[in-house]
């Protein structure tokens, strides 16, 4: 088993590939949070109606659902519904002890994926296109658990 550090190019692939996941979901929220000041609106909590100096002008319609807000919120929903798979299915595949060759294609083909995805999501590409990446993650994703699965078998 390869160690878990930054000498082992495998772990150092996971590193990469897991640290750009989480930056991407968290920069989703914070495009989120934009869209939400520029519309004004988009708001989700009946407390974002007060008055403040980032919003000193209230209005019940706030909290309305508005499209460019709701569009990042549903690529955050995918993110959360796929990402933490990645990270855990990515960790235990790095002690499968995989070539490198493999890592960075399985890795870093899955962190591809998720940014082709959201960019395809964030301009409102058609359905197949975003599916397309989804499923191309997904897949990634089921054959690492596929090898992760058949070397716990195999070290029994």
């Amino acid at each position: 088993m390869g160690n878990l550090d930054f000498g082992n190019p495998v772990f150092a692939t996971y590193a990469i590939s897991a640290g750009s996941m989480i930056l991407l979901v968290v920069a989703t929220a914070w495009i989120t949070v934009v869209q939400m000041m520029r519309h004004k609106g988009g708001f989700r909590a009946p407390e974002d109606l007060r008055k403040t100096p980032l919003n000193p002008a209230p209005d019940p319609s706030q909290t309305a659902p508005l499209e460019p807000v709701e569009r990042f919120r549903r690529i955050m929903q995918n993110h959360l519904e796929n990402i933490p798979f990645f990270l855990v299915a990515g960790f235990l595949f790095v002690l499968t002890d995989p070539s490198v060759q493999l890592a960075q294609w399985l890795l870093f083909g899955y962190a591809a994926s998720r940014v082709l995805h959201f960019f395809a999501y964030a301009s409102a590409q058609v359905h197949d296109i975003r599916a397309t990446f989804w499923t191309v993650g997904s897949a990634i994703i089921i054959a690492m658990t596929v090898m992760v699965i058949s070397a716990a078998i195999s070290a029994l």
